[in-house]
C-alpha cells in the first residue's frame, strides 16, 4: 500500500470515527499533496509524498517556536499534536548509531575530504534518509565531519 493510500484510509476511518482533529490535519495532508501534484502536473510517489510531509513538519516546527515566544499554550498543544499525527506517516528514525554509518559511508563514497564536498554527501544522506532523519541536523554533523 503507497503512502497516499494510507493517508486516505487514515482518512476515512477519521471520518466514520467522528475525530475531527486528525481528520482535519489528514486532509491539509491530501490538500497539499494534491495542490504539488496540480503545480507540477505529476502524481507523486513515496518519496515526494514523505518531502510534503517533512515540510509540513518543519512548518509546525518554526511556528510552535514562534507560539512558544508569544506565550499562547493553546497553539502550541494544537501544533504538537498536529506534528504527532504527521509525524506517524513518516518511517521510523534512524538512531544515532545507524545515522553516523550512513554518514560515514557517503564520505567514504563520495571520496569528500572538505567543506566543498557537503553538497555530494548530502545528495547521498539524502536519499538512503529521507523521513528518517532531520536533514538539519544531518547538515550539522556532515560539517563537523569534514571539519567544519
Amino acid at each position: 500500500m503507497s503512502l497516499k493510500e494510507r493517508i486516505t484510509d487514515d482518512m476515512k476511518a477519521a471520518m466514520r470515527s467522528g475525530d475531527k482533529e486528525r481528520l482535519g490535519v489528514i486532509r491539509m495532508v491530501t490538500a497539499a499533496i494534491k495542490q504539488r501534484e496540480v503545480d507540477e502536473r505529476i502524481s507523486l510517489d513515496d518519496s515526494q509524498v514523505l518531502s510534503v510531509l517533512e515540510k509540513m513538519i518543519k512548518q509546525r516546527r518554526e511556528s510552535l517556536v514562534q507560539f512558544e515566544a508569544g506565550n499562547r499554550p493553546d497553539l502550541v498543544r494544537k501544533e504538537t499534536a498536529e506534528i504527532g499525527l504527521l509525524q506517524a506517516y513518516l518511517p521510523a528514525a534512524l538512531s544515532d548509531a545507524e545515522l553516523h554509518a550512513l554518514i560515514d559511508a557517503a564520505v567514504a563514497e563520495t571520496n569528500a575530504t572538505t567543506l566543498k564536498d557537503m553538497g555530494k554527501v548530502m545528495a547521498v544522506i539524502k536519499a538512503k534518509a529521507q523521513g528518517r532523519a532531520d536533514m538539519g541536523a544531518v547538515g550539522a554533523k556532515i560539517k563537523a565531519k569534514l571539519g567544519g
